[in-house]
């Protein structure tokens, strides 16, 4: 079965708290992207509580893929393909999406396609810049993941560098807590640190081995905790902004002198950002202008598509599905899939 000239794709997201349906035409062409965000909720817990998220999901999963549909004038019928993420996530969370998408697609006798989450996040640089084509290097920072990720043509990726313990989401979501920010860390410890000195404290930068592409960052989050607890015991007042403003410095200052030197190593003209934590001002900022001066071409989505959402996976979708990927309907949820496993 091939895809019709309108090449329409119903996507479903719920790898963590976020549900989210999307109808994507031509691969690029967003008609809706529905999103029922669940931050409010687990905030009262300081980060997302897993079984409460799968809840949640099979409340809302039903009503957002039908909005979706509605926003985009279409009905069920008329889509092409379905598709899905089914990893890497929440084991719980992953499995109502994936238990809607088969129903969907059995119902309708409709291909199925599961989806990297993470190849979604990379994906949706396309949405909006019509002129990006591979091969180009991408980084990728979100609260779970923190990649380097030479992407060689549509669908087909290469991983250069990961983290080696903490993701740098993970590390703001850590550093707010401990300075009294709450959930979600990043957004709080970006804005605050605007007010801050980011040279008021020297938090040490980690690169590992020379001529690694590999991250870490629960060394700095270390470091910010024992600098926490020095002030306390020399009862020294604690400046939160000027700690956010210098946290939040030392870890962009790594991730683009990374993903920069990664990119010339590979002699590419092309970087791209993804990933929850590419929506950080001071990393988009610092990213632009070192790719400036390196000419380095930049690329980023806007700030909806950086966050979990339904329409980076019918974009993905949709490449994969050209390349001839197709799922069974006992596709079932991977929380620890690996990036190229979808294939």
């Amino acid at each position: 079965m091939e895809l019709t000239k309108k090449n329409l794709i119903l996507a479903i997201e719920t790898s963590c708290d976020e549900t989210s349906a999307a109808v994507v035409e031509e691969g690029k062409e967003i008609l809706s992207n529905i999103i029922s965000s669940q931050i409010d909720l687990h905030k009262l817990y300081g980060g997302v509580v897993p079984e409460i998220a799968s809840r949640k999901h099979i409340e809302k999963i039903n009503y957002v893929i039908e909005e979706a549909l509605e926003k985009a004038d279409k009905k069920l019928e008329d889509m092409d393909a379905i598709a899905v993420t089914y990893g890497p996530g929440l084991v719980g969370a992953l499995l109502v999406g994936v238990a809607s998408a088969k129903a969907i697609a059995y119902g309708l006798n409709k291909p199925l396609v599961g989806v990297h989450h993470i190849e979604g996040h990379i994906n949706a640089n396309y949405i909006e810049n019509k002129d990006l084509k591979p091969p180009f290097m991408c980084l990728v920072v979100s609260g779970g993941h923190s990649h380097l990720v030479l992407v060689k043509d549509y669908g087909t990726y290469e991983i250069i560098g990961k983290t080696r313990d903490d993701a740098v989401g993970e590390a703001f979501d850590k550093v707010a807590r401990a300075i009294g920010l709450g959930y979600p860390g990043g957004p709080k410890i970006d804005k605050l640190a605007q007010e801050g000195n980011a040279k008021a404290i020297d938090f040490p930068r980690s690169y590992l081995e020379e001529g690694s592409y590999d991250f870490s960052f629960s060394g700095i989050k270390s470091a910010v905790l024992n600098y926490l607890n020095q002030c306390k015991m020399k009862e020294l007042s604690i400046n939160v902004a000027d700690i956010s403003a210098s946290f939040q410095d030392s870890v962009v200052e790594v991730l683009v002198n990374k993903a920069i030197q990664a990119t010339k190593d590979y002699k590419m003209d092309q970087l791209a950002l993804a990933g929850g934590v590419a929506a950080n001002s001071h990393l988009r900022k610092k990213l632009a202008q070192t790719c400036k001066e390196n000419n380095i071409k930049m690329y980023y989505p806007s700030l909806e598509y950086c966050t979990d959402n339904a329409a980076m996976i019918g974009v993905a979708a949709y490449y994969d599905y050209k390349k001839g990927v197709r799922h069974s309907y006992n596709l079932n949820a991977v929380p620890n899939l690996k990036i190229g496993q979808n294939k």
